[in-house]
């Protein structure tokens, strides 16, 4: 495959491996902070640009990409059909589109809050590596809801997955143990 892009800073633990797979990468955000980051890859990766774009309304070219990684975004976003359609529109047909959300009433969403008490913050920005932002989630939708969004946007399913509590640190600093954990809290 060709061309990879990836919306917004979840993603950001991604773009090495996108970088390895792809023969570029495209990473882009509205923030300026996040697009800070991105280039700090780009260094040691050549095949990695980091530009500001929006994905409401995108400057790429109809079918311009192979792959789109789309994490922890649209909940952002206040006009997420159309940022679905958008997603449409500028990746190829028949190609992939990885797209994670919270999920409305999960234990995560509930629980999110925590990330930035003081003290917690400073960790969860030393374990990712990048500014977190408290920007507020403006459009948390069911499962049900981001499915009736996407299929409205032309896309067909052909994985989809509700996962349960979201527990990054386990998984990170316990690996394959803490992994199996965060999966078996999922059921």
């Amino acid at each position: 495959m060709q061309c990879a892009f990836e919306i917004g800073p979840g993603s950001g633990v991604y773009r090495p491996m996108l970088a390895s797979l792809f023969e570029e990468v495209v990473a882009a955000d509205i923030a300026s902070a996040f697009l800070a980051q991105a280039r700090h890859l780009t260094h040691n990766r050549p095949n990695i640009r980091a530009i500001e774009d929006s994905i409401v309304c995108s400057r790429f070219a109809s079918g311009s990409f192979d792959l789109i990684l789309c994490s922890e975004v649209i909940e952002h976003i206040e006009d997420s059909a159309a940022a679905q359609a958008e997603i449409g529109r500028i990746i190829k047909p028949n190609s992939v589109l990885i797209r994670s959300t919270p999920q409305k009433y999960s234990l995560s969403q509930i629980s999110s809050k925590i990330a930035f008490l003081p003290g917690v913050v400073e960790l969860v920005r030393w374990v990712y590596g990048e500014p977190m932002i408290e920007i507020g989630h403006i459009n948390l939708m069911t499962a049900k809801d981001v499915q009736a969004q996407l299929r409205q946007a032309g896309f067909k399913f052909r994985e989809c997955h509700v996962g349960g509590p979201y527990l990054p640190l386990v998984a990170e600093f316990f690996g394959r143990v803490g992994l199996r954990c965060a999966f078996a809290g999922e059921r």
